[in-house]
């Protein structure tokens, strides 16, 4: 059965959204996701792919509000939370 998972909505097994808010002085912000669910991350508790180690907030400068990014979640005490950013690859 081809139709229990959608490679398109599901690249590399996270799901497709947008950072609809970045709070880049409190390091925290909003993921909507392709059904139109928002999503809360904070730093320093997403890992965002890619960005270098070490420093309070790594990888924030890797996000803009608006771009498109694959993000993967987890249970916290406060609820469903961002646990993974993926920001889309850059387009030549």
């Amino acid at each position: 059965m081809n139709d229990l998972f959608d490679s398109e909505r599901f690249p590399d097994n996270f799901y497709k959204g947008m950072i609809v808010m970045l709070d880049r002085v409190r390091g925290r912000g909003l993921v909507r996701s392709f059904s139109g669910k928002e999503i809360a991350f904070r730093f320093p508790y997403v890992q965002v792919i890619g960005a270098p180690l070490g420093g309070r907030m790594p990888g924030i400068q890797l996000l803009s509000e608006g771009d498109s990014v694959g993000f993967d979640v987890g249970w916290t005490s406060h609820g469903l939370c961002v646990t993974t950013i993926r920001p889309a690859p850059a387009s030549s």
